[in-house]
């Protein structure tokens, strides 16, 4: 099996329902949310099964819905059908609860890091945050943009954060405050603007 088309040489690439210019926002989303997917398999393997064998397999349905998303953002169609659903948003939201109550209270705003699956789990956060502005992006230019792919990818920051957290409290390693910090989380949580 050949992997190469050659119909990408001039500048285009195809979506679902159509072809658009490899650096339409569109593409710059849904190869995002792809990056973002590396950076989790990166984690993965710096974790051990052991300790985080829940762990593992939320990033392992993670790296499922991640391809989900980007499918649903590639998708144009006029009968387009929606992969990403709103149950895995809740279970995100389910977990984050689960985390919050694991890892000791936060005051302060922490410096990504601590271990080296927690760093890899920053580094996914930080660029789920990216996706998520182009998700925004698309959505002000296009029409065709299923709302649920910019909650999942803002929930899944949120996940991210959370776990890296908790993957440095299960290491007994501290989580680094940011010295100049006011205090921004009360009780585990952020204070809402």
């Amino acid at each position: 099996m050949r992997i190469y088309t050659r119909t990408g040489d001039k500048g285009q690439t195809s979506i679902i329902g159509g072809r658009v210019d490899k650096d339409d926002v569109r593409v710059e989303a849904y190869g995002t949310v792809d990056e973002v997917n590396c950076f989790v398999g990166q984690a993965m393997t710096e974790l051990d099964g052991e300790v985080f064998k829940d762990v593992l397999d939320d990033l392992e349905k993670i790296q499922h819905e991640l391809f989900d998303c980007g499918g649903d953002l590639a998708n144009v169609s006029a009968k387009r059908e929606l992969k990403l659903g709103q149950e895995s948003i809740d279970y995100l939201e389910s977990r984050i609860d689960e985390f919050i109550e694991e890892a000791p209270e936060l005051e302060r705003f922490i410096l990504p890091g601590g271990s080296k699956p927690s760093a890899s789990i920053h580094i996914a956060r930080t660029v789920s945050r990216r996706a998520e502005r182009l998700i925004v992006t698309l959505i002000k230019t296009e029409e065709k943009v299923p709302e649920v792919c910019l909650q999942y990818m803002n929930r899944l920051s949120d996940y991210f954060f959370a776990l890296a957290r908790v993957i440095n409290f299960r290491l007994q390693v501290k989580d680094v405050e940011y010295v100049r910090s006011a205090k921004v989380f009360r009780g585990g949580k952020r204070k809402e603007n």
